[in-house]
């Protein structure tokens, strides 16, 4: 059977940093092949987009190259002018945290396919709404849950499911940085947000259950917009020692960092954005930078989402996957409020 290698409409709403992250990724995906065209445009202030292809993408790098062709794309203000568009096969949702569910549940009724920014809801009970939706449609709907593709992550989660050093005995995640730039009256409001632990935490929480499984408990400790929680495992069920650390009350000026250290039987994985080698192994007395690919993991995510339409595999990460995500969030933002260990079995 010849691969599939038509070029996939798509269609993204909502255009501010991650809407933006979104179109350079796509750009980029149909530049190395992976044929996609972006041909519709949704934002409530769609008029200021339409003379300016080229915007900042994502963390790394400044973007200078068209982000879109307007003379091929639709610009509209109602996200039910894009749903109908028939061109449209693949919808980006990166609007804000509240609308992600009634947005993408509407593409899906109108046949489309989706891939939302997270977190996919703030409460489990709409994601795994929007979870059957998704199954009753036969429609995808990938929550973007990018470090699952980041380079560098995706050598760790294969290196642990391989068991290329021996199993882990230490897991520690770290993500910080100050207030997002972009939408500061938005991102100050938890009630919209859930806070750093929803909308930065959400990544390293979901790396370790992508890793290690659910875990049988959490403990958190800190606040909403600065958590650090521990993972608890039952003996023989995963590592005795699962950390994550996220927040985003660092002051103006604070560089981002994410990284991890991880500790196997037979070597200590070092992952650190930024540094010349990002990501590093000790082992046998030795320090030894490890090569891993370019660009980010919005870049793998849109050519994973590309690729599952055209039948290239199975979907990587699930609207399922991120409800109980969003439940063990839920248990987490309990044990923070209370002081207390929540078991997560008891959570939901």
């Amino acid at each position: 059977m010849s691969a599939d290698k038509r070029e996939i409409g798509v269609g993204v709403i909502g255009l501010g940093f991650m809407g933006r992250t979104h179109l350079a990724a796509y750009r980029d995906a149909n530049t190395d092949g992976h044929a996609c065209r972006v041909v519709g445009l949704c934002d409530a202030q769609i008029e200021r987009f339409k003379g300016e292809p080229a915007a900042r993408g994502n963390i790394e790098k400044e973007e200078t190259e068209p982000l879109y062709d307007p003379d091929n794309v639709r610009f509209s203000t109602d996200p039910a002018e894009l749903f109908s568009d028939p061109r449209v096969e693949l919808v980006s949702i990166c609007t804000p945290t509240d609308t992600h569910v009634a947005l993408a549940q509407q593409a899906l009724e109108a046949g489309k396919h989706v891939l939302v920014e997270k977190p996919l809801a703030l409460r489990v009970d709409d994601a795994r709404h929007l979870a059957a939706k998704s199954e009753e449609t036969g429609r995808m709907c990938m929550p973007a849950m990018c470090m699952r593709f980041w380079p560098g992550w995706s050598w760790l989660k294969d290196t642990i499911t391989e068991g290329t050093y021996g199993p882990v005995t230490s897991a520690v995640f770290r993500r910080i940085g100050a207030p997002p730039s972009w939408s500061p009256e938005f991102y100050a409001n938890a009630a919209r947000t859930g806070g750093a632990l929803f909308d930065l935490h959400v990544h390293d929480a979901d790396f370790v259950r992508y890793c290690f499984g659910e875990p049988a408990a959490v403990s958190s400790t800190g606040t909403l917009d600065h958590i650090t929680t521990l993972y608890r495992y039952a003996k023989g069920e995963g590592p005795a020692h699962v950390v994550a650390e996220g927040g985003w009350d660092h002051s103006q000026g604070f560089e981002f960092f994410m990284g991890y250290t991880v500790i196997f039987e037979q070597a200590t994985a070092i992952f650190a954005l930024g540094a010349e080698d990002p990501l590093t192994l000790a082992r046998d007395g030795k320090l030894e930078a490890i090569e891993i690919e370019k660009g980010a993991g919005y870049d793998g995510e849109v050519r994973h989402a590309l690729g599952v339409l055209r039948g290239e595999g199975e979907l990587r990460a699930t609207c399922a996957e991120a409800a109980d995500l969003i439940g063990m969030l839920e248990a987490e933002r309990v044990s923070l409020t209370t002081g207390q260990t929540v078991q997560l079995a008891a959570s939901r």
